[in-house]
């Protein structure tokens, strides 16, 4: 078998994400997904790795991974993590990991060496619609204060907004739903507002009164995930979990500059909460600093950014031999949801898998074949051969699609 076509593929309405194809001369695709920055994204598959990729045969995926990594186009290509070079490698690492399921007619998670369960528990994160799936302006177009007026009906799948102004409403819906772990960032407003350095009581009282308002609405049924996105300086991150853990809170995601290695210690000994990080950095030498200085109790790394699931198998593996869980990062797309859930029914390790309903309600049915199955808070991975799904056709036929090919297609 020898790779005859790379494809990238872009959806006008869903501008921030890319999707890669990997072509064979025996008629067997795997698909990978990326996002953010997807032109230089996409520049960077055509014009470095697919020249490489061509007439290669792709059952060596563990060598293209590497060799993509470490070798192509300069020895420095895509050290550095969320780089331009890594999120293309990162897609075109998971489209090899399915080509090599669907030529074998096996699931990943059963290539990996089978499966420990076959359901497995789900977070919401509080998105909405269209969070990380389109190019905006930047990240605080999307950030609400609880003391400006509060939109009027805000409707379900609305999450960002409801976890500002309606957290108990958002904390209610969940529970029906059979969803008992949820994640918020009541304190990124007062971040920005104040570049990090510092949080006013009253602030602080505003955040917390999120978490009040959800525990008195549906007591300790609930869990929840504050997310920091890494916003704040060292002493003004200590303060607010300390302030929160009256409220149970399960775990502290990204509260500092995650290359502060000495900080992140010096957080997680300063709070009995989880630490769980990072869907930035998470690499194998990042964890290897992390877990070795006792930093980290949770390796929530995104696939899609850190290297595909050649890196992610590498830190579950190192995340296991640490004694720590494994939650993959997916508040993005399709695919990278599908390959965490095969890395999550495989891994002993494994914690709780990131779902956003607003995501799996509504986009992602509408550009895959199939999405796995949410009941009662636990989410079922696909069986199916590679991921266990594919780019369905009515998304392949949209008036708003743009592909790229270089080499040719098999379909």
């Amino acid at each position: 078998m020898k790779i005859i076509g790379v494809e990238t593929i872009q959806i006008e309405e869903f501008s921030n994400l890319v999707w890669v194809r990997i072509h064979t001369d025996e008629g067997v695709v795997g698909l990978g997904e990326t996002f953010r920055n997807p032109e230089p994204v996409v520049a960077y598959i055509h014009e470095t790795c697919a020249p490489f990729l061509l007439g290669k045969d792709p059952m060596d995926r563990t060598a293209l991974s590497h060799a993509l990594r470490h070798d192509v186009g300069n020895h420095f290509t895509g050290f550095a993590t969320r780089s331009i070079e890594i999120r293309g490698n990162s897609a075109i690492d998971i489209a090899l990991w399915d080509l090599w399921g669907k030529a074998l007619g096996h699931s990943i998670a059963t290539l990996m060496g089978g499966r420990m369960r076959d359901k497995i528990r789900l977070y919401n994160t509080c998105a909405n619609s269209g969070y990380n799936n389109r190019v905006r302006a930047g990240y605080n177009t999307q950030i609400y204060s609880r003391s400006d007026p509060a939109p009027k009906n805000i409707s379900r799948n609305e999450d960002l907004l409801m976890q500002v102004y309606e957290p108990a409403r958002l904390a209610r819906e969940l529970l029906d739903e059979g969803i008992t772990a949820m994640k918020i960032w009541p304190f990124d407003v007062y971040a920005l507002r104040n570049h990090g350095h510092s949080i006013r009581t009253s602030e602080l009282k505003e955040g917390l009164s999120v978490f009040e308002e959800i525990r008195n609405e549906v007591g300790d049924e609930m869990d929840i995930l504050i997310e920091y996105h890494g916003l704040w300086q060292l002493a003004p991150a200590i303060e607010i979990a300390r302030a929160a853990e009256e409220y149970g809170i399960y775990w502290h995601e990204d509260p500092i500059a995650l290359d502060a290695f000495d900080d992140l210690a010096t957080f997680k000994q300063s709070t009995n909460t989880r630490l769980a990080g990072s869907e930035n950095l998470g690499t194998l030498p990042w964890y290897r600093e992390c877990f070795g200085r006792g930093a980290v109790d949770v390796a929530n790394f995104d696939m899609a950014w850190t290297g595909g699931l050649t890196e992610g198998q590498r830190v579950a593996h190192l995340a296991l031999a640490h004694d720590r869980t494994i939650a993959p990062h997916d508040c993005t797309g399709p695919v990278t949801l599908l390959a965490n859930l095969q890395l999550l029914a495989h891994m002993p390790n494994a914690l709780m898998a990131e779902t956003v309903r607003s995501h799996l309600d509504g986009f992602y049915g509408t550009v895959m074949t199939e999405l796995p199955k949410v009941s009662n808070g636990y989410v079922e991975p696909l069986t199916g051969p590679g991921l266990g799904a594919s780019l369905n056709e009515e998304a392949l036929d949209r008036p708003d699609i743009i592909k790229r090919v270089t080499g040719k297609s098999a379909i």
